[in-house]
Order: C-alpha cells, then sequence, then structure tokens
C-alpha cells in the first residue's frame, strides 16, 4: 500500500471515504497485485493528483506486460507510449507519425471539414449579405474568446519556464546541498510541481490551439 501513496492512516480507511485520485490509485494497486500480461487503461490520469500521475508514469514504465491506453493526456503519452494508433472513420489503424503530427492532423481535418461545410452552406443557399455580415461577426466573436484562451495557457507556459529556469539554476549549485540539504529538497519537489504543472499546461494548450484554429477555419480567419 505504502508503494502507491497510501500512508498508516489510510489501511484501515473504506473505499467509499477516499478521494477519486486515492480510488484510482487502489484499483491500479489491485490490478497490480494480480501481475496481469495485459493492462487497459481508459483515461487512467483522470483525479491523479501531481505526484501520482508520477507515480503512474513510473509504474507503466516499469510495467513488463503490454498496455493499451486510452487518453487524452498528451505528456502520458509522450512519457510512456511506443506505439500509437489512429481511431477514426470507422476504422484503427496504426500511426506511424509522434503526437506533434497527430495534433498537426487533426488541426488540418478540423479545417477540411469546416471548409466542406462551408461549401455545401453555399451550395445550398444564397445568403443575403446582412445574413452574411452577421454571420461573420458572429464567428469573429466565438473566435476572439478562444484566442484569449490560448494566449493565457501561453502565458502561464512561459512563466512555468521561467520557473523552471531559476529552480534549475539554484540546484545547479553543488554546495546548496551541504549548506542547506532542507532547501535542496524544497526546491527539487518545487521543481518537480512546476515540471508536472508545465506538462499539463503543454496538454491544455494543445486542446486549446486545437478549438481555436478549428474555429478560425470555420470563420474563415
Amino acid at each position: 500500500m505504502a508503494q502507491f501513496g497510501f500512508g498508516a492512516d489510510k489501511a484501515e480507511t473504506t473505499a467509499e471515504d477516499l478521494s477519486g485520485g486515492e480510488r484510482a490509485r487502489l484499483l491500479l494497486q489491485l490490478v497490480a497485485m494480480q501481475k496481469p500480461h495485459l493492462l487497459i487503461l481508459d483515461e487512467p490520469t483522470n483525479h491523479l493528483d501531481i505526484d501520482s500521475r508520477r507515480a503512474l508514469t513510473d509504474a507503466l514504465n516499469d510495467y513488463e506486460g503490454a498496455v493499451l491506453l486510452i487518453t487524452h493526456d498528451r505528456s502520458l503519452i509522450e512519457l510512456v507510449t511506443d506505439r500509437l494508433w489512429l481511431a477514426a472513420d470507422g476504422t484503427v489503424q496504426p500511426f506511424e507519425g509522434d503526437v506533434d503530427a497527430y495534433a498537426a492532423l487533426v488541426l488540418e481535418r478540423a479545417r477540411a471539414a469546416a471548409r466542406a461545410e462551408g461549401a455545401g452552406t453555399e451550395r445550398s443557399e444564397a445568403s443575403s449579405q446582412k445574413t452574411q455580415r452577421k454571420a461573420a461577426a458572429e464567428a469573429r466573436a466565438r473566435v476572439a474568446p478562444l484566442k484569449r484562451a490560448v494566449e493565457q495557457v501561453e502565458q502561464q507556459m512561459e512563466r512555468l519556464s521561467r520557473s523552471l529556469a531559476e529552480l534549475d539554476a539554484q540546484l545547479a549549485d553543488p554546495a546548496l546541498f551541504t549548506r542547506d540539504p532542507g532547501l535542496a529538497v524544497k526546491l527539487g519537489k518545487e521543481r518537480a510541481a512546476a515540471a508536472d504543472a508545465l506538462a499539463a499546461a503543454e496538454t491544455e494548450w494543445m486542446d486549446r490551439a486545437e478549438a481555436y484554429e478549428a474555429a478560425r477555419a470555420g470563420a474563415g480567419v
């Protein structure tokens, strides 16, 4: 139980009194005890805190069996997977690219769908100029908050990157570990938390950027 983050104070706790992340860790522990040859995990990082996400990543990398992973967590995909499959158009096919290539594919499919929808609309009806101007204004209004959302995440990523650089600079001093071991441990934990936060922000940025690009394509801007 300790290996999965459950201390002595949790030994007698019933499952219904555990948090969502603790329940997820309990299920993973029960699975690990059975030592299966295949794990099928659907969004395993949902409800997990930063420490639990890191423990899950380490456990999956150490696992000697096969893992089928369904997830929207980009950082988890990049850290543990060695083969990607694309589920689309009623089929499941091997995907030869990496996560960045998949992101580009999603954006291109969104643009193509928007263009096709726009062409179909033009063929089906001839809107008046007033209606077209109104539609364009509404489209721009939908795009603007999505752009701001992307910019906010980018600013957050910049702050986290600066924080990581500052922490790395402090931890690069070998004398720190003998001069103030407690501070060194504290800075190490802060760096791990900042790195996890940056990975989560990058995943959020990808989702928001996809939504923004799809909205831009639909609005023709």
